[in-house]
């Protein structure tokens, strides 16, 4: 294993490699319904230049950013397992996450701004619905 990693085995090391930080299967079949309804949006942009945080889809006109959220990584409550191995850094890496997204979120609304957040196993064509109707809402 590599000096500095943090993986229990090796196995879990490729587990983790092989996790997406973007263009997931649930964001990809979100944006092809937006795109079929649509609207043109940006993918995996800042919605505010400087912060060091990107919205999975954004719509920069309508002021809405749309966060498609992991079940492991950000705590579903459905679906999150705690892990079972190397418990205290998961549990401070999972408290961070969720410490990042409602900062994130705060950060975003205060700048007028509507954040839409979804799990990644929520029904894409009602994440869509909501999405459709922020961001209709917002451009009149």
């Amino acid at each position: 294993m590599p000096e500095g990693s943090t993986a229990s085995t090796p196995a879990v090391r490729a587990s983790m490699k092989a996790n997406r930080g973007r263009d997931t299967k649930p964001e990809k079949v979100l944006r092809s319904l937006l795109f079929k309804e649509g609207l043109r949006y940006r993918v995996n942009a800042p919605p505010i230049q400087g912060l060091r945080r990107s919205a999975d889809v954004l719509f920069p006109k309508a002021r809405v950013a749309v966060f498609v959220d992991g079940c492991f990584w950000h705590v579903c409550p459905e679906h999150h397992r705690p892990a079972t191995k190397n418990k205290e850094f998961w549990a401070e890496k999972f408290a961070e996450n969720q410490r990042r997204d409602a900062e994130t979120n705060r950060i975003l609304e205060e700048a007028g701004w509507t954040v839409i957040r979804a799990w990644e196993h929520e029904a894409p064509e009602e994440v869509a619905r909501r999405v459709i109707s922020a961001v209709r809402r917002a451009t009149g």
